[in-house]
């Protein structure tokens, strides 16, 4: 059944599409920041192996929350690793147990996210009428830019 929310179907595709694409990027990130937990080294192990837990925790919630908005919209969320990898911003690099090119490949994905995510505040709510879908990324745009600064304090060590 189709949402009767306000905003004409074609904007509600074309907003689905978006979301669709930021969800790409969240499974992305998790299953890199995942990756690092279980494969970090150095004298630093136990407190990254935590904070990396703590990361895709928030990560977690936050693909489940995007994936209901999208449903919430009346249209499917993406679910498949090939779509996931199509539709991603984000570059997957090579295996690393360094916790230095882990935390900067992190932080580099994080700031790709909210610079998209800032893009989509304005444009959900200007050019597709969703003020609901603008709130929602910029819930999403605080949630990294709260993760990033975390990121960037193990950096100044």
């Amino acid at each position: 059944m189709k949402a009767n929310i306000g905003i004409s179907e074609e904007n509600l595709k074309a907003v689905a599409l978006e979301l669709n694409k930021a969800l790409a990027d969240l499974m992305v990130l998790y299953t890199k920041t995942r990756n690092y937990h279980w494969n970090v080294e150095g004298p630093d192990f136990i407190e990254l192996h935590k904070f990396y837990e703590e990361q895709y925790g928030e990560l977690e919630e936050a693909i489940d929350d995007t994936a209901e908005r999208i449903r919430a919209l009346g249209h499917y969320a993406q679910g498949r690793l090939s779509d996931f990898i199509k539709q991603t911003s984000l570059v997957e690099q090579e295996y690393t147990n360094d916790e230095r090119t882990q935390l900067s490949n992190l932080l580099d994905d994080h700031e790709t996210i909210i610079r998209n995510l800032r893009r989509l505040v304005d444009e959900f709510a200007d050019k597709y009428k969703d003020i609901g879908s603008s709130d929602f990324v910029t819930g999403l745009l605080r949630q990294h830019e709260k993760m990033a600064w975390m990121i960037r304090s193990y950096l100044k060590k």
